[in-house]
C-alpha cells in the first residue's frame, strides 16, 4: 500500500497538517491500515525532499501545513491511471507459512490449514457484520459520505479477499489428500506381490532339497563305487 499517494491524494483536497492527514487517512479506509504520526511526517519530509509538496505556513492552531505541488498532482494522476503491478506480489505469510509447513517434521499441515481456515471465516464474518453498518451510513447520507463509501469499498475488497483466502484453503487441503494417496498408492509397501510370489516357493524348494538327501545319501554312496568295479571285471 502506497502512504505517499494516500497523503497526496489527501492533500489534493487542500492543505492539512500530520495528525489531520493521519485521521483523514484512517477514516477514508476504516482504520484497516492504522498509521502512526511519525510514519505521516516521515513521509510528508519525503514528499517535501522530491518536491511533491511543500509546507505552506500554519494554521490557527499553529500546526504546520502542507500542500500539494504541480508535481504532486502529476505524480497523483500517474498512480491513478497506472495498474497496481502483480508481476512481484507482495510477499504473503499464509503462503509462506503452508508452503514451510509441507514436510516439516513434527507439523500437521492439515491442522495448519484447519486452524487458519476458522480464523478466515470469522474474519469474513466480521467484515460481513461491518459491511451492513456502512451500507446504512451510505443509505442515510450525511456529511461523511464520501468516508463512508471509501470505507465500503475497502470493506468489499476483504471480504472477497478472505472467501478467496477460504476457498484457496480447501483447495490446498484436497491437493494434500490426492497427493497423499497418491504416494501411498505407489509405495513399496503397498505395491503388488508380484516379486514376492516367485521368491515363496524359490525359498521352501532349498530347503527340501537340503533335507531330502539326509536319509538317501548314505545307500547313494556304496552305490557309486560298484558301477566302477563292474567294467574293471
Amino acid at each position: 500500500m502506497s502512504i505517499r499517494h494516500g497523503l497526496l491524494a489527501l492533500l489534493e483536497r487542500g492543505p492539512r497538517y500530520g495528525s489531520q492527514l493521519r485521521t483523514e487517512f484512517e477514516s477514508r479506509t476504516g482504520s484497516t491500515w492504522p498509521l502512526n504520526v511519525g510514519q505521516v511526517y516521515t513521509t510528508l519530509n519525503r514528499l517535501e525532499r522530491d518536491g511533491m509538496v511543500a509546507q505552506g505556513g500554519e494554521d490557527a492552531a499553529g500546526h504546520t501545513l502542507y500542500a500539494i505541488t504541480d508535481s504532486g498532482r502529476a505524480e497523483l494522476r500517474t498512480w491513478f491511471e497506472k495498474p497496481v503491478d502483480r508481476t512481484s506480489p507482495a510477499r504473503d505469510e499464509l503462503a509462506i507459512k503452508l508452503a514451510m509447513a509441507v514436510g516439516a517434521p513434527g507439523v500437521d499441515i492439515r491442522a495448519v490449514i484447519q486452524s487458519q481456515r476458522r480464523h478466515t471465516v470469522k474474519a469474513m464474518q466480521d467484515y460481513t457484520r461491518l459491511k451492513a453498518r456502512a451500507l446504512l451510513a451510505v443509505e442515510g447520507g450525511g456529511a461523511r459520505e464520501r468516508d463512508d463509501v471509501a470505507w465500503l469499498l475497502v470493506l468489499e475488497q476483504l471480504i472477497f479477499q478472505t472467501e478467496a483466502e477460504a476457498r484457496w484453503l480447501d483447495h490446498c487441503e484436497s491437493r494434500l489428500i490426492r497427493l497423499s494417496a497418491t504416494a501411498a498408492a505407489g509405495s513399496p509397501a503397498t505395491a503388488p506381490a508380484g516379486p514376492t510370489a516367485p521368491s515363496a516357493p524359490v525359498l521352501p524348494a532349498a530347503p527340501a532339497v537340503s533335507s531330502a538327501p539326509v536319509g538317501p545319501s548314505a545307500p547313494s554312496a556304496p552305490a557309486a563305487p560298484a558301477e566302477p568295479g563292474t567294467p574293471a571285471s
